[in-house]
């Protein structure tokens, strides 16, 4: 047993509350791992305001970085010692997991929103009391978390591993919906609706594989200019301008592909109306359940498509150390999205997110 603190969700759309627990001891298969930073992502907000039935009380955090204490008996993958990041949990044994697509594991809900492990069992109590935990096979707001073998990612020990937690979701979503998923050819054009870390790690990953236009659709100044620092060719605020047309003007017709990262039915309507003849939509981010787009058929009945996206279409292992040689050359910056903050300081933090005020905070135990 470790003795660990952890900001802990009890109410629906509450605050988090940084307690003492109690984290048991790794299984045959599992990791333990001191936490050097972890991210606050949109998913965790969306569970905060109970879009996905996820029960109370939890211990949510799921871009975790950090470096490993401890593993379970049959862990050959990492060793004590390893720097690593953590990402989504998938059950490794269906057809998508051994067909290397993950994030299209079958039992993707269970692996990673279920607040227990596989068989039921709870990691984290409080005064004898199970806290749900295991949030994507980590529940990382703490000062230590345990993951599975399948859900830690082996990193260099040379890069600044308090940053990195991102990598495991939002940066990777980002930026393998366009690397990965869409995979634009050099020489096209993509519309990005919303810029925030999701958004942002694709306009650099656009301009990695060679975009000639880059279109970033935000109604935040501040992130539109810091979109156009980091590879865009163009920024819209829809408050101000029409972004359909103006994505037609840009270029010529329609965009080749376009990513809308911000859930929202209307901005994803206009993600999809932004296309020209053939082109792509990506959607990702987390709607709440029942949420409906609603399309008017003509506007794909030209051969335009639309489809979702899951963690940016790749295979952890390979893909976040992918990543960080881009990182490392330095064309890919991920890190000037990122402002830290104390665990201590989650509410804050979330605040700041809320207001725009930050792109991607970074918890520090």
């Amino acid at each position: 047993m470790t003795d660990i603190l952890a900001a802990v969700m009890s109410e629906a759309e509450g605050k988090f509350a940084v307690l003492p627990l109690i984290l048991d001891d790794p299984q045959p298969h599992e990791v333990l791992v001191r936490l050097a930073g972890v991210g606050i992502c949109h998913t965790d907000l969306a569970v905060r305001d109970r879009y996905y039935p996820v029960p109370l009380p939890l211990v949510m955090g799921h871009e975790g970085s950090g470096i490993v204490e401890r593993v379970g008996a049959q862990v050959t993958k990492v060793a004590p010692g390893d720097a690593v990041v953590l990402t989504f949990m998938s059950c490794g044994v269906c057809k998508n997991c051994r067909n290397g697509d993950p994030g299209y594991c079958d039992a993707i809900y269970p692996c990673n929103f279920n607040g227990a492990r596989a068989d039921g069992s709870h990691t984290l109590h409080d005064h004898g009391s199970p806290v749900h935990g295991c949030f994507f096979g980590q529940s990382s707001f703490a000062t230590y978390a345990l993951a599975s073998e399948r859900n830690v990612v082996k990193v260099p020990g040379d890069l600044p591993l308090h940053l990195l937690g991102p990598l495991g979701c939002g940066v990777q979503t980002g930026a393998g919906s366009v690397m990965n998923a869409l995979k634009p050819q050099a020489g096209s054009s993509i519309a990005i609706f919303g810029a925030g870390s999701v958004g942002l790690s694709a306009v650099m990953a656009a301009r990695i594989v060679g975009c000639s236009r880059i279109i970033a659709v935000d109604i935040n100044p501040g992130r539109l200019e810091l979109a156009v620092e980091l590879g865009a060719t163009h920024t819209i605020d829809p408050t101000t301008l029409d972004a359909v047309p103006k994505i037609h003007e840009i270029t010529g017709g329609g965009a080749d592909f376009s990513l809308d990262t911000t859930a929202l039915p209307l901005v994803a309507r206009q993600a999809v109306e932004a296309l020209n003849v053939r082109g792509e939509c990506g959607l990702v981010g987390a709607a709440r359940l029942g949420t409906e787009l609603v399309l008017d058929m003509n506007s794909i009945f030209f051969g335009r498509s639309v489809r979702g996206i899951i963690e940016g279409e790749g295979v952890p292992d390979i893909f976040i150390p992918q990543l960080l040689e881009l990182y490392r050359q330095g064309r890919f910056p991920f890190d000037r999205l990122i402002k830290e903050y104390p665990l201590a300081e989650i509410n804050q933090a979330v605040a700041d997110t809320e207001a725009g005020l930050v792109v991607k905070p970074v918890l520090i135990p």
